[in-house]
């Protein structure tokens, strides 16, 4: 009698009785015989209906326990059936959602984890330049230094300043970019003058370093958010000039089809290994032939300019034999 506490089942009750005693009395001023033979009839109807309706709430119970255990943590339960009827439907329904539920917290736990390793190495990147400014402040503190030493030490605060704020920007822009709130505005622009704006800042360490480039291509037109694709480019470009020895080579060209427009940027360089290779890409991923001063993220922040622009950029090395990155901007097919 415990289930006569839901207020359905006794309005079902009090329904049935009322449903009889009609019978009954309908019966009684035909015949007796029809009275007894619709109270029979009716009391069967009532019974089947309700026992139907036990059957229901029964289910719908199991239903409830199972939200309740998959609340708990049970994500690995399974109440689908194959028979047919709005209850099964209802169940495999349930089981869909709360399988996308289970989805979505595993990847909620594995994005804190990941969220948690970044915090960790921000912090690590920040942590250098910034105990290196303090050592230095402390040494800028003597009196008697030498004009020498303190214009170098003075020039080393401000290059770990310009470090730190490289830092933070690249960061703020990956941010942006994982947001998907960077918005990308494409121009119609001169492939050569593309390469050309990116090299520029390059050119006084590449001297350094006696590393000559050559620009094949380029009289094609790219649509492109000029700003930030020279952004990834000078990234790449950067990255080829740190892993090549004194008086290599850097080659570019730039081809063009109907599907898409290609650039191609290839060093002379020390090459990336079998190993590190599939890693390339990944954010503050530092592979053996890194720099002292890498901090990982160049090629990432690269790679998400051009693919949020639609694009794809893809890297082909071998160690001693330097690397080959290609970009590819697709064009609007109308």
């Amino acid at each position: 009698m415990l289930s006569l506490r839901n207020k359905e089942l006794r309005n079902i009750l009090i329904l049935s009785i009322t449903s009889v005693l009609i019978f009954t009395l309908l019966g009684l001023w035909i015949s007796v015989e029809v009275a007894l033979l619709l109270v029979l009839q009716g009391i069967l109807l009532i019974f089947l209906f309700f026992l139907f309706t036990l059957y229901r709430y029964r289910n719908i119970k199991k239903l409830s326990t199972y939200l309740r255990r998959i609340r708990q943590g049970e994500h690995s339960l399974d109440i689908r059936d194959n028979v047919e009827g709005e209850l099964s439907i209802l169940k495999n329904e349930i089981y869909k959602v709360t399988s996308m539920l289970s989805e979505y917290n595993e990847k909620l736990k594995k994005d804190k984890i990941l969220l948690a390793d970044h915090m960790a190495d921000i912090s690590h990147q920040l942590k250098t330049p910034l105990t290196s400014m303090l050592v230095t402040v402390d040494l800028l503190k003597d009196r008697n230094l030498p004009k020498d030493k303190y214009d170098q030490f003075v020039s080393n605060i401000y290059s770990q300043l310009e470090r730190i704020k490289w830092l933070v920007t690249s960061l703020l822009t990956i941010s942006k970019l994982d947001a998907g709130v960077l918005e990308m505005k494409p121009v119609k622009t001169k492939a050569y003058d593309l390469i050309r704006s990116a090299i520029e800042p390059l050119l006084i360490p590449l001297e350094i370093k006696d590393i000559s480039y050559h620009i094949k291509g380029g009289d094609n037109y790219l649509y492109c958010d000029l700003h930030w694709t020279r952004e990834a480019i000078i990234n790449i470009l950067k990255n080829c000039m740190e892993h090549t020895p004194f008086g290599g080579q850097l080659f570019i060209e730039i081809n063009d089809n109907p599907l898409y427009s290609e650039i191609i940027i290839k060093d002379t360089g020390i090459g990336i290994s079998k190993a590190d290779l599939p890693h390339i890409f990944t954010r503050f991923y530092r592979g053996k032939n890194s720099s002292k001063d890498s901090v990982g993220i160049g090629l990432s922040m690269s790679k998400s300019i051009i693919r949020g622009q639609g694009g794809d950029i893809t890297v082909d090395s071998r160690e001693g034999k330097g690397s080959i990155f290609n970009i590819k901007l697709y064009k609007s097919v109308i």
